[in-house]
């Protein structure tokens, strides 16, 4: 065996670093927006919608319940983006896919 023997390291202090160095922090602060959303888009849309998931590129998928909410919250997009984007600290959500909720 070669090499110089390391002293053991916390099992919290090896995690933190990995998460840090293969960015699966900055992804779940980035979907920190799901459980959020009703905070940060009020309670009328929150009432038609569902956010589904955050894809790694920044795609938010949202279930809306008609094709005219689905219209309306198109329109209001960019504001959205910037209620959602408005935390610093976590990638940002670049665009909105809006779905007809199923069932």
């Amino acid at each position: 065996m070669t090499g110089k023997k390391r002293k053991p390291q916390a099992l919290g202090d090896v995690m933190k670093e990995v998460l840090r160095s293969s960015k699966v922090g900055e992804r779940i602060a980035q979907a920190h927006v799901i459980p959020e959303w009703r905070s940060l888009v009020g309670p009328q849309i929150a009432d038609v919608t569902e956010p589904l998931s955050v894809t790694a590129q920044g795609t938010l998928f949202v279930a809306v319940t008609t094709n005219a909410w689905m219209n309306e919250l198109s329109l209001l997009e960019p504001q959205l983006l910037k209620r959602l984007n408005a935390k610093t600290g976590r990638l940002p959500i670049k665009k909105i896919r809006w779905q007809i909720r199923r069932g």
